[in-house]
């Protein structure tokens, strides 16, 4: 859609303006979202942040605070770079999907069928008294491992345990490693965050495909969607922007080290091997926003079709209506990749119905609200959990500032 490339531009270039006509966004409420964030940044509750609010394919708000890197006063700026972490698996969950549509994977097959390592997995549970393994009455599919229902565990353990921090160890030999644990249950009757079910479809991706994971992105979803900032490995022109991670001590900001996913953010992930197709992204709020964009259009952006509009209605539908909990927001559900909300609960950020999103583990988030075709993307580097209070402001008084 030109109309929100053309507003990307501007919104970076200029002061806070009137919201574009035709958004049916009121300015003065988009307004109060900057203040707000800012109080945060002087209570040292957060470091910074960068809020977008856009509404039919036109950006209405685009703002920085605070900062970026705090030791050496480097300001946020609109177009600084955030690890969006768990945010990541919207695009693997696409990737799998640009692969389904072309007939080379069905949803519904086994993954086995594909990744012949994971064979004869078996499910352990664990008990108070000796733990029982016995093979699952159906195997993972490849379905149950976009909604989390697979069984598969969250992250490594053993050896691996450290990979998603070092990421050290490269992908195809992570998953075969994924492929002879234990199932945590049998697939299809809980839900349970999987990062490795996710780091599963990865690899799904170069297998099926025959490209390299980090290719893929970039060739079919980064490059035709001019995400020109949005990489796994930061190229050295890039580093300058990358925000730091922060967490809380003493009450006070300090920079979080390599204790966190992905290491020490300001060692820019040198040497790294593994893509993380669970947490590997960094990107910017205007690169996601033509992503999302994209998605809210059912699947088409600048005249080009990423997907079709059946299988976005597919990825956004809700496949775990009776497996409660399901989903970090309550009220909500997991469609593939997708967290969607489908109760009233889950409207307590002014969600609507349908809305649907996700969060990573520094406190990004970025949701779709096709009721009222809203974007609303929050960013901020927050390691320990703090990233709530910005998230709610920009998602509340994002949505109540529709008013037609």
């Amino acid at each position: 859609m030109l109309a929100l490339v053309a507003m990307l531009a501007l919104a970076q270039s200029a002061p806070p303006g009137p919201t574009p006509a035709g958004s049916g966004l009121d300015p003065q409420r988009l307004e109060t979202i900057r203040p707000r964030l800012q109080a945060l940044v002087d209570h040292q509750t957060i470091p910074g942040a960068v809020a977008l609010v856009a509404r039919h394919g036109k950006i209405a708000l685009l703002q920085a605070v605070g900062w970026r890197d705090i030791e050496n006063k480097k300001a946020m700026q609109t177009d600084s770079i955030f690890q969006i972490m768990s945010m990541t698996k919207n695009f693997t969950g696409v990737a799998v999907m640009m692969l389904v549509e072309e007939g080379k994977i069905e949803l519904r097959r086994p993954i086995e069928d594909y990744l012949p390592e994971f064979h004869g997995i078996q499910v352990e549970e664990k008990r108070s008294g000796p733990d029982t393994v016995y093979p699952p009455k159906h195997p993972p599919t490849v379905w149950q491992l976009m909604d989390h229902t697979s069984g598969l565990g969250g992250d490594p353990e053993g050896e691996l345990a450290d990979n998603p921090r070092t990421m050290r160890v490269p992908l195809a030999d992570a998953v075969r490693f994924y492929a002879h644990t234990h199932l945590q249950f049998e697939p299809g009757v809980r839900w349970s965050y999987s990062n490795m079910g996710i780091a599963t479809l990865g690899r799904l991706v170069e297998v099926i495909s025959g490209e390299d994971y980090v290719h893929f992105l970039r060739t079919h979803i980064f490059d035709p969607l001019g995400m020109k900032d949005t990489f796994i490995f930061p190229p050295e022109d890039k580093k300058d922007r990358i925000a730091l991670v922060y967490k809380h001590a003493a009450g006070k900001l300090v920079r979080a080290g390599d204790e966190i996913l992905a290491g020490d953010a300001a060692k820019y992930r040198q040497g790294a091997k593994y893509p993380a197709p669970e947490f590997g992204i960094c990107s910017t709020a205007p690169d996601l926003a033509k992503f999302y964009q994209m998605l809210l259009n059912g699947g088409e952006f600048e005249s080009r079709r990423y997907l079709s509009r059946q299988a976005i209605a597919t990825m956004t539908r809700v496949f775990t209506p009776n497996v409660k909990p399901s989903g970090w927001l309550g009220g909500t559900g997991y469609g593939l990749t997708f967290e969607i909300v489908t109760e009233p609960e889950g409207t307590l950020l002014l969600h609507s119905p349908g809305t649907f999103g996700h969060g990573g583990a520094f406190g990004t988030e970025g949701w779709m609200d096709p009721k009222n075709d809203l974007i609303r993307i929050m960013l901020v580097q927050v390691a320990d959990g703090s990233g709530d209070a910005p998230r709610s402001v920009v998602m509340q008084i994002g949505e109540a500032a529709v008013v037609e």
